[in-house]
């Protein structure tokens, strides 16, 4: 029977660097579904819908072609079958994501190909409402954040490591206004399951939170 770990949190609290470390040290599949919805908001972007689009938003999202592989242990989001790994992770893409996300037929399209994954591998997975909606019955449940300061200040720092410019104020209160949007929105809101573990990485290392986690699986196996 597969083993499924359900990692939910806020924008910034680091659930995707945390679930792929577990994944690699447990030998489990790591499933972005993040990822997922920022390739479904790439896919939007470049159809030309604006985010209060919501009728297009409904009838486009059925026409997209969004699927994952594994290469080299590696997961590799493709749209339309291009690897988008590197495009998905900007701002605006970011906000896109968050802002559609909510809607109910782009849901339901990725809700299905999740819960495909979890029923056939031991599976790694964060997102928003992973241990809410998507995986109920997973083995382990964590809800991952941290201050909305903190997490601001390790998004400004990884831009800056890119190069790329970036406010520490307008990053935090984006921050702010995601949350507010993720934990208030009508369909499947970011809210910590009741099973789930609290664990606040604010004053973690990655080593520390990783290690935490990987010490619950242990338990139920």
């Amino acid at each position: 029977m597969s083993i499924n770990v359900a990692i939910d949190g806020p924008a910034g609290a680091g659930k995707s660097t945390i679930a792929k470390l577990i994944a690699k040290k447990m030998g489990y599949i790591y499933v972005d579904t993040g990822a997922m919805y920022r390739a479904m908001a790439l896919y939007f972007i470049r159809n030309g819908i604006k985010p209060e689009e919501t009728q297009k938003v409904s009838e486009k999202c059925k026409d997209a072609d969004i699927s994952i592989a594994y290469r080299d242990g590696e997961q590799v989001v493709l749209l339309d079958d291009e690897n988008v790994n590197g495009l998905i992770r900007t701002e605006e893409v970011g906000n896109m994501a968050s802002a559609t996300s909510a809607n109910k037929n782009v849901r339901e399209k990725l809700v299905e190909l999740q819960k495909k994954l979890a029923a056939n591998a031991d599976v790694v997975m964060d997102g928003r409402d992973i241990g809410t909606v998507v995986l109920p019955n997973a083995d382990v449940k964590i809800y991952l954040t941290a201050s909305s300061a903190v997490r601001a200040k390790r998004r400004y720092d990884e831009l800056v490591a890119k190069g790329e410019k970036a406010d520490l104020s307008t990053i935090e209160a984006d921050i702010i206004e995601r949350d507010h949007r993720d934990m208030t929105r009508e369909i499947s809101p970011l809210k910590q399951a009741d099973d789930a573990v609290l664990v606040d990485s604010s004053y973690m290392t990655i080593d520390e939170v990783v290690q935490t986690v990987v010490d619950l699986i242990k338990k139920i196996k």
